[in-house]
């Protein structure tokens, strides 16, 4: 049986989402990375939970809740795209966020809320991103240089309102739920 995994992210404008699927179409054929994300589930994740009880996923959005309660929406800015994995296999495909300070500090505030109520959270430090595609899938070696022509050009902003619940759904797609939402002051 497949186990339901948790996460606290940020939901995109739908708007956002749009743009971000008409810039992978541009740059990617539809069968260079084996599963591409559906944009609907799109998202910033901020603290990922893995397996949780209901008590502690209510503890946490109730300890969330309390630290960015009085937190403003803010905007947040495309970057470009980027890989992650090996240079010629990436495994990940994803959009990068510009440098944002409210971000940051939400981030450590749903992070350290999360632990606060005994989730056991990854300690890399925070990269702010919109996972898009998944494992290169050509037969030939992927190339930095293929990106080259897929940096953004414009400034592509969008306001951050809320933060989100989500529940994995592995077998479906789109394959995230918003279980619960937590608004940032307007």
């Amino acid at each position: 049986m497949l186990k339901t995994h948790y996460f606290f992210a940020l939901s995109l404008p739908e708007d956002t989402k749009e743009r971000i699927q008409e810039l992978t179409q541009r740059a990617w054929t539809q069968d260079s990375f084996k599963k591409w994300v559906h944009p609907d589930d799109y998202h910033i994740t901020l603290a990922f939970l893995g397996d949780s009880s209901s008590h502690q996923l209510n503890d946490a959005i109730e300890h969330i809740e309390a630290k960015v309660r009085s937190l403003s929406s803010f905007s947040l800015e495309l970057k470009q795209f980027g890989t992650y994995g090996k240079v010629d296999s990436p495994r990940i495909l994803w959009m990068g966020i510009h440098y944002s300070q409210p971000l940051h500090l939400l981030r450590e505030l749903v992070y350290d809320g999360c632990k606060d109520v005994g989730f056991q959270l990854d300690s890399r430090p925070f990269s702010p991103h919109i996972t898009l595609g998944r494992k290169w899938n050509m037969g030939i070696p992927f190339s930095p240089a293929t990106l080259e022509g897929t940096i953004l050009h414009t400034t592509e902003r969008f306001s951050i309102n809320e933060v989100v619940l989500y529940r994995t759904h592995i077998d479906r797609s789109p394959k995230y739920e918003a279980i619960h939402t937590i608004p940032l002051q307007n």
